[in-house]
């Protein structure tokens, strides 16, 4: 009688996708093997995920049993790893790197030429403008979720209007910049432990903000690349002192 082969490992990610490339790179890290599977314009692989009833990327899956890798703590669980994570930097740390992250995103996009905001970059379905949006659109769904309105996989994909250009993007950006540090500053010493909603769960919120400030911040990496590589070198993009402590990818791009 033949034996089934053990279920396999499955990653499925997006490119330019910040969380994916974070996870590749953690697998591969950790000597594990893994399918990797771009699901972005794959039909197959859009049906497999709506078969395990996933949302939103990246997934991990073992044949039937899947996880969302939003965070690592679910999916040493669910791989069943023994290794400890990194402590994550206190609120205040947090909070001064994410007042950085989001002044040096505004600065940046008001120096892209108008054109280019409207194409794409490399493999990624997204125009370099709505990659800039989606920056601050972030931190403003963190917002939401700290505050008890969760937060919606959907939201993800929320574009700028469509006459903004990098002036109009980075203003209201900024404005969501003053939110989130009026937040802060409001309580401090608030308790970060307790839970929020979030589409992943109801992950404590010292380590949904992290998520918010480590997302903002690789994906202002990418958009100090995407200006450069159409010609334009940024003005004082992020140091490896401003990431410092963030648990961000190796790569820019992947």
């Amino acid at each position: 009688m033949n034996t089934p082969a053990p279920a396999r490992i499955k990653l499925f990610w997006k490119p330019g996708c910040s969380s994916c490339l974070r996870t590749k790179e953690f697998l591969t890290r950790q000597g594990i093997e893994f399918v990797s599977v771009n699901a972005e314009d794959n039909p197959e692989a859009l049906a497999e995920l709506r078969a395990l009833g996933a949302r939103g990327l990246p997934v991990i899956s073992l044949g039937q049993r899947f996880t969302l890798c939003q965070s690592f703590g679910e999916v040493l669980r669910f791989l069943d790893l023994r290794m400890r994570l990194a402590d994550p930097l206190p609120g205040s740390q947090l909070f001064a790197k994410l007042d950085t992250i989001l002044a040096t995103a505004a600065r940046i996009t008001r120096q892209f030429p108008p054109a280019q905001l409207r194409q794409t970059f490399r493999n990624r379905n997204r125009t370099q403008g709505a990659l800039a949006f989606h920056i601050f659109r972030v931190v403003e769904m963190g917002l939401d979720a700290a505050d008890g309105r969760g937060m919606n996989v959907e939201n993800f994909n929320d574009q700028p209007p469509a006459d903004w250009g990098g002036e109009e993007i980075a203003h209201w950006g900024l404005k969501v910049r003053e939110r989130a540090l009026a937040w802060w500053a409001a309580d401090p010493q608030r308790d970060l432990k307790r839970k929020v909603p979030t589409y992943y769960g109801h992950p404590e919120m010292h380590d949904m903000l992290e998520r918010t400030v480590w997302h903002a911040a690789q994906h202002t990496r990418q958009l100090a690349l995407m200006l450069e590589s159409g010609g334009t070198a940024p003005d004082r993009p992020l140091t490896a002192e401003d990431l410092r402590g963030l648990p961000v990818p190796e790569e820019v791009w992947g």
